[in-house]
């Protein structure tokens, strides 16, 4: 049976059935449901004060647990631990392989569960590593610590990604995406000023302030899963959480379950299972090629900017603890532009558009960066170091939205977005050996690299783009249904 068909059985019983296995019906069994633009307009505006901000925390939590090492870099950590450069290289390298290798089966997990178990569950299991790791001393515990946090993270951000199109409809799913994604961002910016006042703790108890960053950040993310289980509703056929709260009356519900379905039938999820046909659908889907390298080569950069940040600024002559700071100026720039790229994606339509123009700045900045590395000229170098971090990711939420609105089932799309975070995690490998110790401090051939990267991240934004108009030249002569770019 296909989607549509699918669908319209569901519709002709009067309801939808979601991954809870309950089938949600209008309150009148003789007619359709309706609703008024306005009454739609406030559900929307109160799942936007509800969903939204506790998957931004979550991702808040994520990033500061995944990305405050590069912080600890700043108070002697390499020291501390009894760890080499390369070896901090090799330990960032497991956390995104651990990622890599249980993506797809948490979404998998996820679509069986829900959100409100699974996500909650892992917010709550790398927030306890996170936390202990601030007692790791020598390799193998850095090592161990760094793979399990990516293992316990894994499929999170993908995750989220889903959750959101059981929520929204197409033409809201993009800005959503790009303001999920603020978590990440939002974190990136605080982490710097939030590390430079805790790592002045140092000595505090015995411990060294990278201690003490991984303590109270852990602690923090620890909350954070409690805080997602006890509110986060269960889904919109039951929006009720797990501690009992209702935050939709029956009528709501429904609204909220068909308003999604009305818009896009290929949402609808009557199994809890994702079937074989769809995990086969999705891996030989070839259309996924060009955003898939396109992930890896252009966000392999924005991984080692992350990590190396601050490093950076120590470079151009300013202080130890204030480059944390500073660095984290590029990353409120960033909040801005994610918002932007996403708003303006969604107004216009033009995705693809909007991911080349995001990548093409990126690169531009990321020239200037390698041009600049033998300037003495800090406050110029330090300017162009933040304009390229304040476009290193706002295209990624963008091509995710994309990626979703082009995918026919709910399965194929739940393994699709895994698939997408797969490959930006694949990037956080590549990119933790782009800067070495013996390319230290200014990073020549580093720079070098990430140049030549997010060329060929140009080139695959061209590709990924042509591909869909040449496609949808080819729908319009048979009579089918278009491609979004």
């Amino acid at each position: 049976m296909s989607v549509n068909q699918e669908a319209k059985g569901l519709d002709e019983k009067r309801g939808v059935e979601f991954s809870d296995g309950r089938l949600s019906r209008s309150e009148d069994e003789g007619q359709e449901l309706t609703w008024t633009e306005e009454e739609e307009k406030v559900l929307v505006r109160r799942l936007d004060f509800l969903i939204m901000p506790l998957l931004i925390l979550g991702f808040f939590a994520l990033q500061i647990d995944r990305g405050n090492i590069g912080n600890a870099l700043t108070d002697f950590f390499l020291r501390d631990v009894g760890i080499t450069q390369f070896q901090f290289n090799v330990g960032q390298q497991l956390l995104s392989a651990g990622i890599v290798l249980l993506e797809i089966p948490s979404n998998i997990i996820l679509y069986r569960l829900g959100p409100t178990v699974w996500i909650g569950g892992q917010i709550l299991a790398w927030g306890l590593v996170a936390t202990l790791q601030a007692f790791q001393k020598g390799l193998g515990s850095y090592l161990a610590t760094r793979l399990l946090l990516g293992l316990c993270e894994a499929g999170f951000i993908p995750a989220g990604l889903f959750t959101m199109t059981r929520w929204y409809k197409r033409d809201e799913s993009t800005s959503r995406f790009s303001i999920y994604f603020l978590g990440n961002l939002l974190s990136a910016a605080c982490s710097g000023l939030i590390a430079y006042g805790i790592l002045h703790m140092r000595g505090i108890g015995g411990l060294a302030g990278w201690q003490w960053l991984f303590l109270l950040e852990g602690i923090f993310t620890v909350l954070v899963g409690i805080l997602f289980i006890c509110l986060f509703p269960i889904s919109a056929a039951n929006p009720v959480s797990l501690i009992g709260l209702r935050y939709f009356n029956e009528r709501e519900s429904q609204i909220l379950q068909q308003r999604v379905l009305r818009d896009d039938p290929s949402k609808v999820q009557a199994r809890q299972n994702i079937s074989l046909e769809e995990v086969k659908t999705t891996f030989t889907n070839w259309r996924l090629i060009p955003h898939l390298l396109m992930t890896i080569v252009a966000l392999a950069p924005a991984s080692t900017m992350g990590s190396y940040a601050p490093t950076l600024v120590i470079s151009m002559g300013y202080e130890r603890l204030q480059s944390n700071a500073m660095a984290s100026i590029g990353a409120w720039i960033q909040l801005v532009m994610n918002v932007l790229w996403g708003v303006i994606a969604e107004k216009t339509r033009r995705r693809g558009l909007m991911v080349f123009l995001g990548i093409l700045i990126l690169w531009g900045t990321s020239l200037g960066n390698r041009l600049l590395v033998d300037s003495t000229n800090y406050p110029l170098k330090f300017g162009v170091l933040t304009a390229s971090l304040s476009f290193q990711v706002p295209f990624h939420a963008v091509n995710g939205s994309w990626l979703s609105l082009n995918c026919k089932t709910a399965g194929e799309r739940s393994i699709t977005m895994a698939m997408l975070i797969m490959c930006a995690n694949i990037a956080g490998i590549v990119g933790s050996q782009l800067f070495q110790a013996q390319d230290a401090p200014l990073y020549r051939t580093g720079f070098t690299v990430i140049v030549a990267f997010l060329s060929a991240a140009v080139v695959l934004a061209t590709l990924a783009n042509l591909q869909y108009w040449l496609l949808n030249k080819f729908q319009k002569r048979v009579g089918k249904d278009r491609y979004q770019y």
